[in-house]
This record gives C-alpha cells, sequence and structure tokens, in this order.
C-alpha cells in the first residue's frame, strides 16, 4: 500500500500574499457600502421590509458578533427615508368617561403644537374669563338678576301686608316663618286672652279672614322656589353667555388651525363645553384664590408620540424589553396617602414610538421578561396598542383603572437571535410561524478568493476609517485576512464574525500607537493576535507544564503496544487549545464487547460512545465474517477527569485497539486525529488547527527529532490555517503531518508494517497486521471453545454422576 507524504508547507497554510493589493494602505481604498457574504440575509431583509402584509416580520438569525444588529440598521436607516413620516398621537380627557381616555392622531410635529396651543388657551382663559366676570357689564346683570328676584318677593309681600292690614290683620316675620295676628281699633295686636274674651262670631270672622291671608301666603311661598328657580336660570345662562363670549372667540381661533382634522374639532367642541359648564374653575373664590387649580389639568395634551424630529419612518431599538417598555404604562401617583392617576400620566412604549416605522428586539432579552413576548404578540394579532396593566391582565386588580383607547398598530418588527432559539420558537410556540414569516440567516463564512480578498481589504478600511484607526498596510491586511481563515478554521473561507475583526483592529491600532507608528503594520497585526493568545492562554500553559513535568503521562518517542496518542480541543471561553491524551486499549477472551469506560462511568458523551460503537462494527465486519468473535476489550482515555465527548478520537482508539489484538507497537512520536466509519475510512474531523498545536507545543518542547508528527484526515487538508512556527519546523523536516484515508494506512504510518490485503478467498497474509490480527482472534476463538467443551464435559460428568447416585438411591 502506497504510504501518503507529509504535507508540503503551502499546504499547511494558506498565506495571503500582499503583492496581490494595488494599494500601500487601507487610506486609498474607497468605503464598502455594502454587506460582504451576506447576499441571502440581505435578500430576505429586502422582501420583508416591503412586503406589506399582515404576520411578515422578520426573524434575523446568526450567531452573536456577526454583525446583525448594525446591517439591519443600516439597512432600516436606508428604507426610513423612502418612507412618509407617521402621525403623531395623543391622549386627552374624556370627558364623558374620564377613565377612558381618547387618542387623537394628529399629522407629525402636530401633536406638540396642540399641546402649545392647548398650554396657551388655558394661560388666555385664565385671565380672560376672570375679566369678564369682573366686569361692570356683568356685575349689572347679575345684579339686575338678583334684584328682579328680591323686588318680585318684596312686591308678594307688600300686596300681602297691604291687603292684611286692610282686614285689619297684621303679618309677622318670626324665626320660624310667618305668621297673622289681629289688630284692634288702635292698630294693635289683639292678644290672646283679649281674643278669647271677643264673640264666638267676632272670634269666626278673624279666623276666616286670617285663613284666607294663610293661603295668599301659602300661593306665595310656594311661587319663591320657583322664581329662585327662574332667577338661578337666567344666572346660569347669563354666565353661560358671559363665558361663551370669552371663550368663544379663542377656541374659534383655535379651529381654524385644525379644520382639517375632524378628530381635533370635536374635541375642542367638548373642551368648550366642559369650560362653560364648569367656569367657576377659573374663577377666584371669595380668599381671592382659585377654587380647583387642578380642575384645568383636565384640558391638557398628553403626547405619547412626537415625530416633530423624525424623518421617514422611525426605527426603534428597544434593549431592555419589559412588557410595560414595550407597550407602555400609566403611572401613578400619590396623593393623600393614595395613588391616582389619569391621561397625562399615560407612558408610550417602544411599540407607539415605531409606529409607522419599525422595531427591533433582541429575541432573548425579550422571552426573558415576563409577559413581554405575550404582549408582543396580542398586539401583533389584534394590530393595535392597547395599554394594561400587568394586574389586570392577571386578573388580580379590583380597583377602577385607566382604559386608554387602542392605538392603531402599523409597525414592522425585526427579532434578532440565534438559530437554536429560532427552531425552538418555530416548534413551540403555533403564533411565531404566524406571525415572523421571514427569516434572514446571517452566513458565518464566505469563499475565499481574489475578489472576495479585495472585498476584505475594503471592509478592513471601512472598519478603520468609522472607528478612526489608522490606516491598515496592505501587509497588515493580508495577515488580517490570513486570521479570518483560521477564525474560520477554513483556508479557502473566510469568517464574517465582525466583532472578532474588529476587536483585532482596535487591538492592532493600540500596538501602533505604543509603537509610534502612523501605520499599522503586519508586525503589530501579530502583535495583538500573540497578546490575545497569551491573555487567555493560562491555562493551556498550565496543561503544557503539567506534561512537561510528567505529571500528564503523553510519550514522543520510543514505541508502545496498545497505546495512542490522541488529540482533543478544549474550549474556554472564546479561547481554545489542543491537548494530547494518552488512549490505551486492552484486550483478552471474551464475548466480542468492546468496553468504553469511558462510558461506563457516564463520563463519555452520546457522540464519543457513537464512535466506539462504530469501531466495534468495523472490528466484527472485518474480522468475524468465518468465526465468532471471541473477545473482549476496553477502551480508556488515560488520566481524563472531566467529560469526554465527540467522535474525534475513535480512529486514534481503533489503532490503540487493533495494536493491542495484533501486539504491534505503535510510534509514540506519532499523534492522530480523526472519526472512523463502519469501512474503516477517516472523517474529517473540528479543531485539527488547534490539535496539530497542541502536540507540536508539547514535541517542541522537549525537542523536535524529526520523527515527530500528526496523523489527519485527508478531507481536514483545506481547513489548515496552522502557525508560523509550525509551517517552519515542517519546511525544516523537523515535524510532520500526514494526511490519512483510512484506518490500514494509519495503522502503517503508526507501526511502520504492512496492514495486508485480502486475497480472494479473503485471507490475508500471514506475517501483515491484518494477518496476525486475524491469526489472534482465531487463537481467542478457539481456546474460547476448547473452554466451553471442557466445561460441557464436566456438566455431562456431574450429570452422569447424579443420576448415578439417584438410582442407587
Amino acid at each position: 500500500m502506497d504510504q501518503p507524504k507529509p504535507l508540503a508547507p503551502k499546504q499547511l497554510c494558506s498565506l495571503c500574499e500582499p503583492d496581490q493589493f494595488d494599494f500601500q494602505t487601507t487610506a486609498e481604498l474607497q468605503p464598502l457600502d455594502e454587506v460582504i457574504g451576506q447576499e441571502r440575509a440581505l435578500q430576505a431583509m429586502h422582501f420583508g421590509v416591503d412586503m406589506q402584509r399582515h404576520g411578515y416580520n422578520i426573524y434575523v438569525m446568526g450567531p452573536p458578533g456577526i454583525g446583525k444588529h448594525s446591517m439591519v440598521n443600516q439597512l432600516l436607516e436606508l428604507k426610513r427615508d423612502e418612507q412618509t413620516t407617521p402621525p403623531d398621537w395623543a391622549y386627552v380627557n374624556n370627558f364623558d368617561a374620564p377613565h377612558k381616555p381618547i387618542a387623537l392622531r394628529l399629522p407629525a410635529g402636530w401633536g406638540k403644537r396642540l399641546n402649545k396651543d392647548m398650554e396657551q388657551l388655558l394661560e388666555e382663559l385664565s385671565v380672560t374669563v376672570p375679566s369678564v366676570f369682573e366686569s361692570d357689564e356683568y356685575r349689572n346683570q347679575h345684579q339686575a338678576i338678583e334684584d328682579e328676584l328680591k323686588e318680585r318677593q318684596e312686591a308678594a309681600f307688600g300686596e300681602l301686608t297691604q291687603e292684611s292690614g286692610e282686614q285689619r290683620v297684621k303679618l309677622f316675620r318670626t324665626p320660624s316663618g310667618f305668621a297673622f295676628a289681629p289688630l284692634d281699633d288702635k292698630d294693635e295686636v289683639i292678644g290672646p286672652e283679649e281674643f278669647e274674651q271677643l264673640s264666638a262670631e267676632e272670634q269666626a270672622a278673624i279666623e276666616a279672614k286670617v285663613g284666607v291671608l294663610q293661603d295668599k301666603l301659602k300661593a306665595i311661598l310656594h311661587q319663591i322656589p320657583q322664581w329662585r328657580k327662574e332667577s338661578h336660570e337666567a344666572l346660569r345662562k347669563l354666565n353661560h353667555d358671559v363665558a361663551m363670549s370669552a371663550v368663544g372667540h379663542l377656541i374659534e381661533q383655535m379651529e381654524e388651525h385644525y379644520s382639517d382634522l375632524p378628530e381635533v374639532l370635536n374635541y375642542l367642541e367638548q373642551v368648550q363645553t366642559d369650560v362653560v359648564d364648569n367656569v367657576k374653575d377659573f374663577l377666584d373664590g371669595e380668599d381671592g384664590e382659585r377654587s380647583d387649580m387642578s380642575a384645568v389639568h383636565r384640558y391638557k395634551v398628553n403626547v405619547v408620540v412626537d415625530n416633530s424630529e423624525t424623518q421617514g419612518a422611525p426605527v426603534v431599538y428597544l434593549d431592555h424589553a419589559a412588557y410595560q417598555n414595550l407597550v407602555g404604562r400609566s403611572e401613578h401617583l400619590a396623593q393623600m396617602g393614595t395613588l391616582v392617576t389619569d391621561f397625562t400620566l399615560i407612558k408610550p412604549g417602544a411599540l407607539h414610538e415605531a409606529c409607522g416605522g419599525y422595531l427591533l428586539l433582541d429575541a432573548h432579552k425579550l422571552l426573558t421578561q415576563p409577559y413581554a413576548w405575550e404582549g408582543l404578540k396580542r398586539a401583533l394579532h389584534s394590530s393595535e396598542i392597547r395599554i394594561e396593566p400587568l394586574e389586570k391582565m392577571l386578573g388580580l386588580l379590583s380597583t377602577v383603572s385607566l382604559e386608554p383607547q387602542p392605538i392603531p398598530l402599523d409597525v414592522k418588527v425585526v427579532l434578532m437571535g440565534d438559530r437554536m432559539l429560532y427552531y425552538l420558537l418555530h416548534a413551540y410556540d403555533p403564533d411565531f410561524g404566524e406571525l415572523f414569516k421571514v427569516q434572514a440567516d446571517f452566513e458565518e463564512q464566505i469563499r475565499r478568493d481574489p475578489e472576495s480578498q479585495a472585498l476584505y481589504a475594503r471592509l478592513i478600511a471601512t472598519l478603520a476609517s468609522k472607528e478612526s484607526l489608522r490606516p491598515f498596510d496592505r501587509g497588515a491586511v493580508a495577515r488580517i485576512i490570513e486570521y479570518a481563515a483560521r477564525l474560520e478554521e477554513d483556508s479557502e473561507r473566510l469568517s464574517t464574525h465582525m466583532r472578532s475583526i474588529a476587536d483585532l483592529l482596535h487591538e492592532a491600532d493600540y500596538w501602533a500607537e505604543r509603537n509610534a507608528l502612523a501605520v499599522t503594520g503586519a508586525a503589530e497585526v501579530q502583535q495583538a493576535i500573540d497578546q490575545q493568545q497569551h491573555r487567555a492562554s493560562r491555562i493551556r500553559e498550565r496543561v503544557q507544564e503539567a506534561i512537561e513535568r510528567g505529571t500528564i503521562h503523553i510519550a514522543t518517542d520510543g514505541t508502545a503496544v496498545g497505546q495512542v496518542n490522541g488529540l482533543s480541543v478544549l474550549q474556554m471561553g472564546n479561547y481554545s487549545f489542543g491537548q494530547p491524551s494518552r488512549i490505551t486499549a486492552t484486550v483478552h477472551i471474551g464475548e466480542g464487547q468492546v468496553v468504553d469506560i469511558e462510558r461506563e462511568v457516564e463520563m463519555g458523551g452520546p457522540i464519543h460512545s457513537k464512535g466506539v460503537l462504530i469501531l466495534s462494527s468495523f472490528i466484527a465486519t472485518r474480522y468475524a465474517q468465518k468465526q465468532p468473535l471471541s473477545l473482549s476489550a476496553s477502551l480508556v482515555f488515560e488520566q481524563s477527569y472531566g467529560g469526554v465527548d465527540g467522535d474525534s478520537a475513535s480512529m486514534a482508539e481503533l489503532c490503540a485497539l487493533l495494536s493491542a489484538i495484533a501486539g504491534a507497537p505503535i510510534k509514540q512520536g506519532w499523534a492522530m486525529t480523526g472519526s472512523v466509519d463502519q469501512f474503516g475510512r477517516m472523517q474529517p474531523i473540528g479543531g485539527v488547527n488547534e490539535k496539530i498545536e497542541g502536540f507540536f507545543d508539547v514535541c517542541k518542547t522537549r525537542g523536535l527529532n524529526g520523527e515527530q508528527g500528526v496523523l489527519i484526515p485527508a478531507d481536514n487538508v483545506k481547513h489548515l490555517m496552522l502557525r508560523h512556527d509550525v509551517v517552519e519546523a515542517c519546511a525544516e523536516g523537523r515535524f510532520r503531518i500526514v494526511p490519512l484515508q483510512s484506518v490500514d494506512q494509519a495503522m502503517e504510518q503508526l507501526t511502520g508494517q504492512s496492514m495486508g490485503l485480502a486475497d480472494e478467498q479473503g485471507e490475508f497474509p500471514e506475517g501483515s497486521l491484518n494477518g496476525r490480527i486475524v491469526a489472534r482472534l482465531t487463537e481467542m476463538a478457539l481456546i474460547r471453545q476448547h473452554f466451553g467443551e471442557h466445561k460441557d464435559k464436566e456438566k455431562e460428568g456431574d450429570k452422569g454422576e447424579e443420576e448415578k447416585n439417584e438410582k442407587e438411591k
């Protein structure tokens, strides 16, 4: 079998040559107006924004830091200028039902105007109304009405008094009312004793006269309330007419300004009626103070949406997506130990501010706020914003609260989150698919070619200009592009994780400033990369130190049977590094079971266990076609004290197992990574760069001897973007990286022995690794068979002895 050759240096890291660029620094480049590599997401965004149908809201998905927010905001800023500015909204008092404030729709900028006009109206009323009611004309008319009532009463009583005098009867006004008393010839009141001395005829005559007079008095007293009512009505009409004279022309002036707004005209009519009916609220009391200063508060205008400064459609981002911040709230004031509220305490939410435009929300933040998601769905379903306290929604509010008139909702909601959250919402919330029908999926990578690298250079120039950084020379741009490929772990792709690229630019600019440079070069970029890794590498250094001191046993020379160096990746925050692990295998006679010790002690994850089952299937398929598999084996990651998951070590585990069966020593200068399928083919894995560098660092510390290296899947070659020191060591022949395609190639590299190919009868050459494995398994099967026959004979002997004893009994 042909042995794969070590990879050439150019295959280990796809460099970006600075000479391919026709600029000296990024200051010469035009800023990039487009977003590179996000054509699919951009098309989805344009469709979602332009689609004016119910439910076509947008979910923007992708990992954090990829630039979703900035791109969406940039697109919406361009779209906002194409649309008209939405109207203002204001809440005013409902004079018929104060707990149900009325919402007024006004042209953009007119809400502030109406508020100012109403404040001016109240100021003018506070001056005009008292002056009118304090005028001589009003006082004369008021006094005339009162005098008229007084005159009518005096005339009625005067006539009654005159008539009673003619009847020799006097009318008295007493504290308890009116009374009549007869008079004698001298016009003096006849006392009770004198009245008793009169004859019966005289007494009857006097009583008849008094009775008639009393009836007339009753008639007068019965008319007095009617006269007072008429007088009060005349006063009310006078006050109404006077108030109308003071208020009417002021309201008419305002109505001229709002003649095209029927809702405002209707409101002004209600204001006029209420002011006239409650004109006393604008008058001073007897003590010279206004009777109720808070009463005129009901004529104010609460502008909840003010678009006077807005150009086009509003774009609103709500960072703290609490329920009340989203749909609005009614605040309360403490007065005399109680909480009170009115329409002026209604506060808008983000839905109000974004009405007629776009609302950007973080999906995770929204879903972690109680009832915020339900409130958003309710508003989108009903296409209106209804302000209700949470207590009422939960049925916990028993007192009367405000019920503001709902405001029609016209908004395009853009949710931003990761993919997993999108699929979970789609699976578990039936409303989600109905309300968010557009998904804008952001790419995490773009194809790497000369054209995309030129665009990436312009992207770097754009970020540098936007962040006021120093220009980057073309060598620095080339190094940043290599860094972007390493981020994506693919020499043929570039990362679109803008946060990482921007952080690198900032840090490289910092080192350029420290070095007193006007232009940032490749050295400063590399220094920034090295410092990033150094800040996060404490754990990696401690692991390397433990290996160097022999605390963790990793062999890098010599040979060992059933032992191979596997490679794994540890993720610590946003920093990952490779760590070699010693994988060992032991075999003995058994029933064909491969024991995964990690799984048995519940330290192995399901993917790792799957890899062990796959390699077990490969061994049974290749070596147990003509005989039962009569071995038991155990596999373990030595000195692993945490969980193990992933199948990237399954090929190394298979090689360790085959080495243990064949008794073939494995060269410990090799480490390997890769998964295996049921046919023994090597499959690609992730983190190949970190894994190679982790083993390289161990070998470099102990001294590179040219016999050390890493075996990787051939399909991972395109993912290699190794550190420059690793590439240099490979170029000098002090380290090797060999691509493989099968377990046979891996075993031959690890042992230096031929695996051997099966002939037409399926037999492997004697002395080859496959042949030795078959021979060992055959030997185990025979031993197991012989042991089984011996046990059967013992059982038959024991049975015959028992039968003999039974007969003797």
